[in-house]
């Protein structure tokens, strides 16, 4: 399985009014910068992705905004939401047992945390930077499950 986790784009800030309000939370729509930075990843993707490839993204606005640069259609997962819990977004991607490639546009902290429990084995708040995209693969070596990082792209360098 090749695994691409993505991270939305650059979203509005929440007025300190609305700060705790998960609703609204959900709500934020990408700024102009962000637009932007989805699209040159949104690229990048399509210039490495084969044209079957899946794009699952959480319920939350920006995330929905940052996949349509991508794809038309992409598939929206509760499981995938803000404060999602590693374990369930692993299940919800079907980690490693689908054969295809799976784009998955979700947020910090469960990115890091899923990039770093892969690789190193053990959750970590590991940082990614906002539109930035984490690409692996899992593997089976001589009877051994191995995941490989395949790519890491910040969007500042594209």
């Amino acid at each position: 399985m090749n695994l691409i986790l993505w991270r939305h784009a650059e979203a509005e800030d929440l007025p300190d009014a609305l700060s705790l309000s998960r609703h609204a939370d959900l709500q934020r729509p990408l700024t102009r910068r962000g637009r932007k930075q989805a699209e040159v990843s949104a690229k990048w993707l399509r210039a490495h992705l084969p044209a079957d490839t899946r794009v699952l993204c959480s319920p939350a606005l920006r995330t929905r905004e940052t996949a349509a640069a991508l794809t038309s259609e992409p598939e929206i997962v509760d499981a995938l939401a803000p404060g999602a819990d590693v374990s369930a977004v692993l299940a919800a991607v079907e980690w490693p047992e689908r054969p295809e490639h799976v784009v998955v546009v979700g947020h910090q902290p469960w990115i890091g945390r899923v990039v770093s429990l892969l690789l190193a084995g053990s959750e970590m708040n590991w940082s990614v930077r906002k539109s930035g995209i984490w690409w692996l693969t899992g593997r089976t070596r001589e009877s051994e499950a191995q995941t490989v990082l395949r790519a890491v792209i910040n969007p500042d360098f594209l």
